[in-house]
């Protein structure tokens, strides 16, 4: 079992997480004001998953732990390569999901960096309204479960759970080896 997770700030309520159950895609989500990482602890230990896709940099540029020909103080590869946000502009989240990656994997899980918005540019969707227009996100649903080949007996309520969806078809991409990761490996790969 492998689940995606759209990583949002600790009070806020914005963390999402999909993940497979009986053929059917799941969503669930942190409620304001609760740690979100303590909502992705407790779900992990319920559901055991063996891969967990979280769109937030599990790394940083290369230049701080010395790999060879990186020099650049703000952006990694990957970043780079898909035009994401820098891991040192996010701070406080970077730090927070590198310390969620050790604690998952402390527990058995895999941890890999996903990239929905990458994704999101690949698939048939409207760019102009992902993420912007709600009452596309009903559409935008149709594209995910069709894509990932499940039922979605309850759509995304929100954008937050259509980027774990997001993830989630990451995550069911790079099993079955379609998924591609970009930057280099020593400083760590995002996948789309």
């Amino acid at each position: 079992m492998h689940a995606g997770i759209d990583y949002g700030s600790k009070l806020a309520g914005t963390t999402a997480i999909c993940w497979a159950e009986n053929h059917k895609i799941r969503f669930g989500q942190s409620q304001k004001k609760k740690d979100a990482d303590q909502f992705i602890q407790d779900w992990a230990a319920g559901h055991s998953p063996k891969h967990i896709y979280i769109d937030a940099p599990l790394s940083l540029p290369g230049v701080y732990t010395s790999i060879a020909g990186c020099s650049d103080y703000f952006y990694r590869a990957a970043d780079k390569a898909l035009n994401a946000m820098s891991p040192m502009f996010l701070g406080g989240l970077t730090a927070r999901a590198m310390r969620m990656k050790q604690q998952l994997q402390d527990n058995g899980i895999e941890v890999w960096e996903a990239y929905p918005g990458g994704l999101a540019r690949q698939l048939p969707l409207d760019a102009g309204r992902y993420k912007k227009d709600n009452a596309y996100l009903p559409a935008a649903s149709l594209v995910l479960a069709e894509l990932t080949g499940l039922e979605m007996p309850e759509p995304p309520k929100n954008w937050h759970q259509f980027d774990a969806g997001l993830a989630f078809l990451i995550g069911q991409r790079r099993l079955n080896g379609t998924a591609e990761p970009f930057g280099q490996e020593a400083e760590g790969f995002i996948w789309v």
